[in-house]
């Protein structure tokens, strides 16, 4: 039987003393949240990675997302890496890091969480797609300096997509790829992190789902994301979906009325707002607009969001369960 809810998820931070040394972090600790069943059931894990173009980690994609799964019968956990919020210096490997450490992590304590160590499965939203993709392609590159993770596997069994950044070429969303690398980045490292062009024979399965009308990720990212894994014998699934706008999340109605728990992925982004305030550090203008928010919550946004659900993407979900069971599970 399936628990309806988790409203208590445990919070763990991912690195221990000394390992973590990003120099933009005001405090701030990359972490996971669990939502875990009781009993003694062995179950796979999905790890939620949300999107926020490497600016942020999105609320919209986090704990709601963590939820609906919980529900079907996983494990979740929703994962909270470091974002670029200040431009003070790119990220390059961190995220990647960061996330590489979190499946240890949940491998590490798959014992005492009950988790198939065997069904680690990554849902990654956008930008948050781009770093579950670089795991998928990346992960036998990203050493662990601390010994006792250094021996656990960091590959993800499966990985969902979601209107997800891919490419740096054409159709790159640019945005996500100055976060990360940097303005003045080498042809190289855009190169390099092309997910399309990575793709090897030890990359995991891969479901992908995204709208035609994505305003902000072309949705030609899914296509060739698809379209190097049918190349290199990768079980897929791509799910094209008629219409819809960026960051749909569950496209359901919670979503749309906001309902979305607490926000705690924006943890980041207050601690560097604190560190503004004290002159810690100075903004860029590009960066103003969007952070202001941090700054002067007192003083909402003129402009916001719009959530509209799509019914027919809303599905999607179901489909990754479904996936997941016939595809990942052993």
């Amino acid at each position: 039987m399936t628990d309806a809810a988790c409203d208590s998820p445990v919070r763990v931070n991912i690195w221990q003393e000394g390992d973590y040394t990003w120099p933009a972090a005001f405090g701030f600790q990359p972490n996971l949240r669990l939502y875990l069943h009781p009993g003694e059931e062995r179950r796979p894990c999905v790890l939620v990675i949300p999107g926020g173009a490497y600016r942020y980690v999105s609320p919209s994609e986090a704990g709601i997302v963590a939820q609906c799964f919980y529900e079907k019968g996983y494990h979740a956990a929703v994962g909270t890496y470091t974002a670029n919020c200040a431009d003070v210096v790119p990220l390059k490997k961190q995220p990647l890091m960061d996330l590489s450490r979190m499946v240890r992590v949940l491998r590490k304590n798959a014992d005492a969480w009950r988790i198939d160590p065997e069904g680690v499965v990554l849902i990654g939203f956008s930008a948050g797609g781009h770093l579950c993709g670089s795991l998928c392609v990346f992960w036998d590159r990203v050493s662990d300096g601390n010994p006792d993770y250094a021996e656990i596997s960091n590959r993800p069994d499966g990985a969902i997509l979601s209107y997800p950044v891919i490419t740096s070429g054409p159709f790159a969303h640019r945005e996500s790829f100055v976060a990360l690398l940097g303005a003045d980045a080498s042809p190289e490292e855009i190169e390099e992190m092309s997910l399309e062009k990575q793709v090897n024979a030890q990359t995991p399965p891969i479901f992908l789902w995204q709208t035609a009308t994505d305003e902000s990720v072309p949705v030609e990212n899914s296509y060739l994301m698809a379209e190097a894994l049918k190349a290199a014998g990768i079980p897929f699934a791509h799910h094209v979906f008629p219409k819809g706008q960026h960051g749909l999340s569950l496209s359901n109605q919670a979503w749309a009325k906001g309902e979305l728990g607490e926000p705690y992925t924006q943890e980041q982004n207050w601690k560097t707002a604190e560190a503004v305030k004290a002159g810690k550090v100075t903004l860029p203008p590009a960066i103003e607009g969007w952070f202001a928010p941090f700054l002067h919550p007192e003083d909402p946004p003129k402009m916001q969001f719009q959530h509209i659900p799509v019914r027919e993407a809303a599905v999607w979900p179901s489909l990754a369960d479904c996936w997941i069971q016939e595809n990942v599970i052993k």
